[in-house]
């Protein structure tokens, strides 16, 4: 009986160690935030809520009125971790522009034109 409690007593470390090992990951089913996207790909919107998505240097911006209508494309570039240059065509006003963005957060994306005027575009959240 006292070999029992003593082998019981040795494992119980042992024990205690591999149920702190296992992991909450897309593998064994819990709870794994999103990561923290870097730089601008993904989807971000205005303040009126059009959508501009940023994807393997191609750049869009399209509607949310339920027809998802394409306003622009083009293709981006960037510069630098915390700056992106988009060449696009408007696809309303049939002309092409430069726009360049820097990213003065992870969300937020400040952007000026070749025209001069300015706008801001923020992460959107899934």
């Amino acid at each position: 009986m006292k070999h029992t409690k003593l082998l019981a007593l040795a494992a119980l470390p042992l024990f205690l160690a591999a149920c702190q090992s296992v992991s909450y990951g897309p593998s064994s089913g819990g709870f794994n935030p999103p990561p923290q996207q870097a730089g601008v790909e993904g989807q971000w919107t205005d303040p009126n809520g059009i959508i501009s998505s940023f994807y393997g240097g191609r750049f869009e911006t399209r509607t949310t009125d339920g027809t998802n209508s394409l306003l622009a494309k083009g293709n981006y570039t960037q510069i630098n971790p915390s700056l992106v240059e988009i060449e696009m065509t408007s696809l309303v006003r049939n002309t092409t522009s430069r726009v360049n963005c820097a990213l003065a957060t992870p969300d937020q994306l400040n952007c000026t034109s070749s025209t001069g005027s300015q706008f801001s575009l923020r992460r959107k959240t899934v």
